[in-house]
């Protein structure tokens, strides 16, 4: 299955009018264009940094602060960190591809 997903990828040519646009390049535009949108959400789901007054009444080693890698906006922070790996990397794919 997957050999003919790439023959389609790598064989399948689309004419705009003005010129082809390989399988391929569609293929990536489209995972990129998925990708801008979670990225885009995943920002605005995240909390601020800004501790607030509990850095002032020494409550900063909380429970939350201490296990933040394991709690959801510690999953936040690790997929916006693949999300923008991800977005560069097919922002340079899709440039050379050009």
């Amino acid at each position: 299955m997957l050999v003919i997903a790439r023959k389609m990828c790598y064989d399948t040519t689309v004419d705009l009018g003005g010129g082809t646009v390989s399988g391929l390049k569609i293929f990536i535009s489209v995972i990129f264009v998925i990708i801008s949108i979670a990225l885009s959400a995943i920002i605005l789901m995240q909390e601020g940094k800004s501790s607030g007054l509990g850095t002032v009444a020494g409550m900063a080693d909380t429970y939350w602060g201490k296990n933040k890698g394991r709690s959801m906006e510690g999953a936040l922070e690790k997929f916006t960190k693949f999300a923008a790996v991800a977005f560069m990397v097919l922002a340079l794919v899709l440039n050379i591809l050009n």
